[in-house]
């Protein structure tokens, strides 16, 4: 395939020597739990986002919930406290809601941004509200100041889920110092996902906070709920993270805003290329920083879609779909009950992912977005 739609060999290339060097230090120390990477990469990362309390985790899905049951925990939340998330987004955002004993609240979409439309936030308050999930989906920061107003007049906390953004920053005023997304709210949780534009070799995560009550909670929780060696006050998990992958993230994460550039141009490029009728680009604001560009999702007719996949495949160029099915038509989410949600229903037959990580150069979007031109349906 000329223009595959990943490649994590490639994407990794440029740092196969230094990933072999510190996935040799780890060995020789002999510390294979904890220790001195994970240290070095909670302070690398907190420096980058601004914020106090990183806690490197097995994985997103486990930060995030981590987060929830801390609060739970804390006697921040009770069972059967309501969560409000956006209907698109990865299922993850809501498993780790239902696992913390809380009840998902799906709320549609802004049809441009994909993001939640924070509009409709305030209708699905209830007093058994107890946080907001803001899904910073694609690499696009979904954070405004109607998202804040309706959690500060509601006592709301305000949780990210930040898999997808690492890097991104906003203009708008956060709960803390700093702009950037995943330091924005009360906690997040952040994936580092070998996909994600800074990723591991395998799963992690981390949990990232200004609170120092809940970073402890969290770090005690993922480590089998033990405060100190043999004392356990809680019953916890095992979601620490593996040092060698702290040290892989090492290397990688002074890259970060070299490769955010460079995912923004291969965008720019689609941007200025793709001119079919009847395709919907991404919306593109003037602020660089505010989208990662972890996917590039377009949108084209429902009934066209597998047509059109296909006939991209025939010309070498792969695609994807993020995400085909949204939580709330899950089958293990069939039991929930909640509002017509028509954006995210619609969205979902018609958003497809094109190239855009290491490996396809700002010359290949243009050329993609060319044949893209080419189709006729």
């Amino acid at each position: 395939m000329r223009f595959p739609f990943l490649d994590l060999a490639k994407v990794n290339e440029p740092y196969v020597e230094e990933l072999a060097e510190a996935a040799g230090r780890v060995i020789r120390s002999g510390r294979y739990i904890g220790g001195e990477e994970n240290d070095a990469l909670e302070a690398e990362l907190g420096a980058i986002l601004s914020a106090p309390y990183i806690i490197g985790v097995s994985n997103g899905l486990d930060a995030l919930r981590l987060i929830l049951r801390a609060y739970v925990e804390m006697g921040v939340f009770r069972k059967g406290g309501e969560v409000i998330y956006p209907a698109n987004t990865y299922i993850a955002s809501v498993l780790a809601i239902s696992d913390a004993g809380l009840v998902p609240v799906a709320v549609d979409i802004d049809e441009h941004t994909m993001n939640i439309d924070s509009s409709l936030i305030e209708a699905a308050v209830t007093p058994r509200t107890c946080a907001i999930m803001t899904v910073h989906l694609y690499g696009r920061v979904a954070w405004d100041d109607i998202l804040v107003d309706v959690a500060r007049r509601h006592g709301l906390k305000i949780i990210e889920d930040c898999a997808q953004a690492l890097g991104a920053r906003t203009l708008a005023s956060g709960l803390h110092d700093s702009h950037h997304a995943g330091a924005l709210g009360d906690a997040a949780g952040v994936s580092f996902y070998p996909t994600k534009n800074v990723g591991a070799l395998g799963d992690a995560g981390a949990v990232v906070t200004h609170d120092s009550e809940l970073a402890t909670t969290v770090r005690a929780l993922a480590n089998y709920g033990s405060d100190r060696r043999y004392h356990n006050i809680y019953c916890g998990f095992n979601c620490r993270l593996d040092p060698i992958q702290a040290a892989m993230l090492r290397v990688k994460l002074p890259h970060l805003a070299d490769e955010n550039a460079d995912r923004f141009a291969r965008a720019l490029a689609y941007q200025r290329t793709i001119e079919h009728p009847s395709v919907i680009l991404p919306a593109m604001s003037r602020e660089v920083t505010d989208h990662v560009w972890h996917q590039y999702v377009i949108r084209v007719p429902a009934g066209s879609r597998d047509n059109f996949r296909k006939f991209l495949e025939e010309k070498g160029v792969g695609t994807d779909i993020h995400y085909a099915v949204p939580p709330h038509r899950q089958p293990c989410y069939a039991s929930l009950t909640h509002e017509p949600l028509p954006v995210t229903d619609r969205i979902a037959d018609e958003i497809v992912s094109l190239p855009i990580a290491t490996g396809t150069s700002v010359a290949d979007a243009a050329e993609i977005g060319r044949i893209i031109n080419s189709l006729d349906f």
